[in-house]
């Protein structure tokens, strides 16, 4: 695995205060109806992709998630900008500003959403894998799932196929603790996922979602017996979010006792916590990083404030083109 060094946890605080910051900001110009629809937050889960991140090969590895999907493709890539523009429904977005919040998108940056079924991600993961293998391409997919997916049966059939044919793909589930508003406890009979993969052998175990030095080293364990042939790989990452579900979710079913006892183990602040105690920065160099993260996601925001809505022409243009109907010329 590539070392853990002190520009590792610089670059983790950084990216992981940006990717909350920038949600917060969501958060915000949701309420002001700036952003429709559902807005799902990922608050709490960053270590998660940091850790992730830091054992992936960007230059050929892919990433496949679920609807909490706005911090995943700046991971990978993408242009936070057009991220957010996408969120505000313009024509500068990800996906012209048709995908909005569950459905961010990137071939260029393998990214390949942002799905609004609850486990339909699952399979695609898989078969996202299979090309990979079919035409030798020597890369990873990483198919990330909530714990309330793993209730699905296309988990199942998609673990089945993957194990079969050794897929080069590493399934991992979030558990944050709630599925939408019910906990684990109350909807599967073991609350610990991750066995369900000991039923078709796969190589599977819980992680601590809330360290991202963990989180690195055991997706780095699993994308190097999935480089190496050795098949998929599902791992339980034990993480929390601090808001709700959507931004519609009152949280009745939590206390606030609950959520402020797991903000004491925020990723953020424990990478913080590192970088003080090694000195890694010093504190007029930390409170730099914050003033850049602040001005960044300011950034974002102008830009989707300032984009144009999507012509209605577009309409046109998002759907099959037929070869013997040329009234309706297809741009992009």
């Amino acid at each position: 695995m590539k070392k853990i060094t002190k520009e590792t946890y610089l670059q983790w605080y950084e990216d992981m205060l940006f990717w909350r910051k920038f949600e917060d900001k969501l958060a915000a110009v949701y309420i002001q109806q700036k952003v429709r629809g559902f807005l799902h937050l990922y608050n709490g889960q960053e270590a998660v992709l940091a850790g992730s991140l830091h054992a992936m090969d960007l230059e050929k590895d892919r990433m496949i998630t679920a609807y909490r999907n706005h911090v995943q493709p700046i991971g990978m890539g993408v242009d936070p900008k057009k991220v957010m523009a996408e969120l505000f429904g313009k024509v500068t977005g990800t996906s012209k500003g048709m995908g909005g919040s569950m459905h961010i998108f990137s071939k260029e940056h393998r990214f390949y959403g942002g799905h609004g079924i609850v486990g339909g991600q699952i399979p695609l993961g898989a078969g996202l894998a299979f090309a990979d293998k079919y035409f030798k391409r020597d890369a990873v997919t990483l198919c990330y799932m909530g714990d309330g997916a793993v209730r699905q049966g296309s988990l199942h059939e998609a673990f089945n196929l993957a194990m079969l044919w050794q897929l080069p793909v590493v399934f991992i589930c979030e558990n944050n603790g709630y599925a939408m508003g019910t906990s684990v406890a109350r909807t599967s009979h073991s609350t610990e996922i991750w066995k369900l993969g000991l039923g078709y052998e796969m190589p599977c175990g819980p992680v601590d979602g809330m360290d991202p030095v963990t989180v690195a080293e055991e997706v780095h364990k699993a994308v190097d017996r999935a480089r190496k042939g050795g098949g998929p790989t599902f791992l339980e990452m034990k993480t929390y979010r601090y808001r709700g579900h959507s931004m519609s979710d009152a949280q009745h079913y939590r206390t606030k006792e609950e959520v402020e006892e797991y903000k004491k183990i925020d990723p953020i602040t424990q990478v913080l916590d590192v970088i003080k105690d090694k000195r890694y920065a010093t504190d007029g160099e930390i409170a730099a990083i914050d003033k850049r993260v602040k001005e960044m996601v300011k950034e974002c925001e102008e830009f989707a404030e300032n984009s144009d809505f999507p012509p209605i022409e577009q309409l046109y243009d998002v759907v099959y083109e037929q070869e013997d109907y040329p009234f309706l010329p297809h741009k992009l």
